[in-house]
């Protein structure tokens, strides 16, 4: 079953300034609710799950975090995508006591219980692909962002 994605530049945030994780993904959850993709409690959700599950993935740098929650918060299926003017630190999500520094969060709103395992195969494709994952990072707007991902995620 293919996930219904929609693919919006409102969602896509190069160069987002935060001052730790915790205030990206902030920003970047009131981002989502703002443009009407997630209910109220999509943050708080955000936040208490990157306490207690890390969601940092060990790779080369650019590294990528991909947070996410319960899909009953979501209302449109999307992602959005923040490269960071600055790296903050994240938890790894393989060995909690390792920290990273993060470059590229890639935030899932997942409106359908089993579309987290599909969208996290095309987020680990991205991932592995060390030269998506730069042109990610260096992206320098939302119209560049798009169409790097305009090519995984359509």
């Amino acid at each position: 079953m293919a996930v219904d994605l929609v693919l919006d530049k409102k969602l896509l945030l190069p160069h987002l300034e935060a001052t730790d994780n915790l205030d990206a993904l902030s920003q970047i959850a009131d981002n989502l609710l703002a443009q009407g993709y997630v209910k109220e409690g999509y943050k708080q959700a955000i936040l208490d799950r990157e306490a207690a599950y890390p969601t940092g993935l060990p790779s080369p740098r650019p590294t990528v975090a991909i947070p996410h929650a319960n899909y009953q918060l979501v209302k449109k299926t999307t992602i959005s995508v923040a490269t960071l003017a600055h790296p903050v630190k994240f938890h790894d999500m393989g060995d909690v006591k390792n920290v990273l520094d993060v470059d590229v969060i890639i935030m899932m709103a997942i409106g359908e219980p089993h579309g987290q395992v599909e969208m996290l195969q095309k987020i680990v494709d991205v991932i592995q692909d060390d030269q998506l994952r730069h042109a990610i990072a260096e992206a320098t707007d939302a119209d560049a962002l798009y169409q790097l991902l305009m090519k995984t995620f359509k």
